[in-house]
């Protein structure tokens, strides 16, 4: 995923998405901000892969799984879901809020100011719009562009105003899902609250597991069988309302957490504004606490063998409470473990990759586009969770091994060079 000041690289400060750092490429600051980015650019790599492999559904619905689940998709479902799912994307919102900040922050100490942030992420929007209609369903640059551009007249609130309205929204979003999701849950499963609701609802909620499941066929016909203009013309012609239509949720969660963000930045989360007894205290709590509180949410759909309208409930209603505890406490956890870790060779390879998320990113979408795709590898539908880990072991690697060898020759990653010369208007030079 995309993340705060994904340019940013290793040269002298010219501009807002320049960084001083070190001969090494690491910063105390910058540095730390890196390797939380690189983290969780992997680790989204982790969510995203079953929906990469198969359609949405079964990342979602276990039983949604062609030929049925093993019981270590089901085991891993629930890792994922105390341990990744909606965690690396929460992480990543984070931080692309503290980095509109920094960003702005650095145009503003150089007489420019939100206009050029403005700019850079229409930019953003153009490249998730093409992730999106030609690469991957699972696109999320464009909910950061349309919401951090919706976030810029709020940039110059006070600290406490940008936290307090982020956590007013995040809660006004996780109220209206468990809300909705939770009454779809009882609707289902509830003869009296069934009684009072009308009959086409009715109807639509007896049909609603079947109508999963034929879109699940209609998934791997288009991608085992259909060619990649089919996927296109697809995305095009089937997909755009829905991709509109999501873009409005983002107004509670990514809005929320991006606002987060800038406050956690300015209140010196990144910069050592905190007694890291202070910070390790509520780290570990938020962290454990939202992993007993997460699993324990994971296991009533587990123990149950996940029936359709509860896994939903649970997946994409309930997961919001503990997730924030659960996210906040491992970012401040990442912030103090930071300084240390980049000291050796993995630390130091993991900031790399958090230096070139972007490439990383949308990198990973174009090789699992080939992976999986019918014309090209065509393992789609055709991998289990714990199979598809496999891969993802391999791409950590790939990651792992390119991007500091890639920055020791060339000052930006190849899309973050793109990025800042489409941003300026202004071809830069990559090679050191």
């Amino acid at each position: 995923m995309t993340g705060e000041n994904l340019t940013g690289a290793g040269v002298a400060a010219a501009t807002p998405d320049q960084e001083e750092v070190t001969p090494s490429g690491i910063s105390g600051r910058i540095g730390s901000l890196d390797f939380i980015r690189g983290i969780a650019v992997m680790g989204i790599l982790f969510a995203n892969i079953t929906a990469f492999g198969h359609s949405f559904m079964v990342y979602l619905w276990p039983p949604a799984m062609p030929g049925g689940p093993t019981e270590g998709d089901k085991i891993v479902w629930l890792i994922q879901y105390v341990f990744i799912d909606h965690k690396m994307r929460g992480l990543f919102t984070l931080l692309f809020g503290a980095g509109m900040m920094l960003f702005v922050e650095k145009a503003w100490g150089r007489g420019s100011g939100r206009w050029l942030q403005f700019r850079r992420l229409l930019w953003l929007l153009m490249f998730g719009l093409i992730h999106f209609y030609f690469i991957w369903f699972g696109d999320i640059l464009q909910l950061y562009a349309v919401w951090g551009i919706i976030a810029l007249p709020m940039m110059k609130w006070k600290a406490k105003t940008q936290l307090l309205t982020g956590l007013a929204l995040y809660g006004l979003g996780t109220i209206a899902m468990a809300a909705m999701l939770g009454g779809q849950y009882f609707i289902a499963t509830n003869p009296a609250v069934a009684a009072n609701v009308s009959e086409e609802t009715r109807t639509e909620i007896a049909q609603a597991e079947d109508k999963a499941r034929k879109g699940i066929e209609e998934d791997l016909a288009l991608y085992q069988r259909g060619s990649y203009p089919d996927f296109v013309r697809h995305q095009i012609i089937d997909e755009t309302k829905k991709n509109i239509g999501g873009q409005a949720f983002g107004l509670f969660e990514t809005l929320g957490m991006i606002l987060m963000g800038m406050a956690l930045y300015r209140f010196g989360l990144f910069s050592g504004g905190f007694e890291p007894e202070v910070m390790r205290f509520w780290g570990w709590t938020g962290l454990v606490g939202g992993a007993i509180a997460s699993a324990g949410l994971g296991l009533w759909p587990y123990l149950a063998d996940f029936p359709f309208f509860l896994t939903f409930f649970v997946f994409q209603g309930l997961m919001m409470i503990p997730r924030l505890a659960f996210v906040m406490g491992l970012l401040t956890l990442l912030v103090l473990w930071a300084p240390r870790a980049t000291q050796g060779w993995l630390g130091q390879r993991v900031v790399a990759v958090g230096r070139m998320a972007f490439s990383n990113y949308l990198g990973t979408s174009i090789v699992m586009l080939f992976v999986f795709s019918g014309w090209a590898l065509g393992l789609y539908g055709k991998l289990h969770r714990i199979e598809l880990f496999g891969i993802v072991l391999l791409a950590w690697v790939v990651m792992l091994v390119w991007s500091k060898p890639w920055l020791e020759r060339f000052r930006f990653g190849p899309l973050e060079w793109l990025w800042r010369c489409l941003t300026y208007w202004k071809l830069f030079s990559i090679r050191r």
